[in-house]
């Protein structure tokens, strides 16, 4: 049963197996400052005993941001197995994202307040010859990082959308690439190359 109640009759689950970085959790706690109405649609899980089974984080995030009040959903009658595996699976990630659309349908300087910063940390992915690209994409297409300022990055993301409206990227020369952005920096490369002739 999902309702509000004072934040003081919450407990934190002390067998938690999942805690956020400092920096991580100040981005948590201005999240939930900016935007609290997220956090009805996204209530934090209890069990009877109102010992948290999903949102530890959240919780302690919700009391840095002065709030009072939270929205809980009760999980009653599980078994304390149920109470386990819904505290894994709550923070398992099954699904990927799709970088394309990320890039083209989101700022950057917003993903990153919102707290999903792993997209721009590309110093971290290991280049080594050994690296493999995500499942689906094979040989003969490579994946290059690149680090850039947060103005060179809007640039780049800039230009890569106004080149998908030209009349000649649908006829550019993929190789078989897929990657409409790949596909678009590809056409601004050539007609770069073109002009320094």
């Amino acid at each position: 049963m999902k309702r509000k109640v004072n934040i003081a009759s919450i407990k934190p689950n002390p067998d938690n197996p999942r805690f956020v970085k400092d920096s991580k959790f100040k981005k948590l706690v201005k999240s939930i400052k900016e935007f609290p109405e997220m956090l009805e649609k996204r209530p934090i899980v209890v069990d009877e005993n109102m010992v948290v089974l999903g949102g530890n984080m959240r919780l302690k995030a919700c009391k840095s941001a002065g709030l009072f009040e939270v929205w809980i959903d009760e999980a009653t009658g599980w078994s304390d197995e149920k109470k386990k595996e819904f505290i894994i699976k709550d923070n398992v990630g099954f699904g990927e994202w799709d970088w394309d659309i990320l890039a083209n349908e989101w700022s950057s300087v917003d993903l990153e307040d919102w707290g999903m910063d792993a997209w721009k940390n590309l110093d971290d992915i290991d280049a080594s010859d050994d690296f493999e690209l995500p499942d689906g994409d094979k040989e003969p297409f490579q994946q290059q990082t690149y680090t850039l300022a947060d103005e060179q990055a809007e640039q780049i993301k800039n230009a890569i959308a106004d080149c998908k409206k030209l009349e000649e990227f649908k006829f550019v020369e993929t190789f078989g690439n897929e990657n409409s952005n790949g596909n678009a920096l590809y056409l601004i490369i050539m007609q770069w190359a073109e002009q320094r002739k």
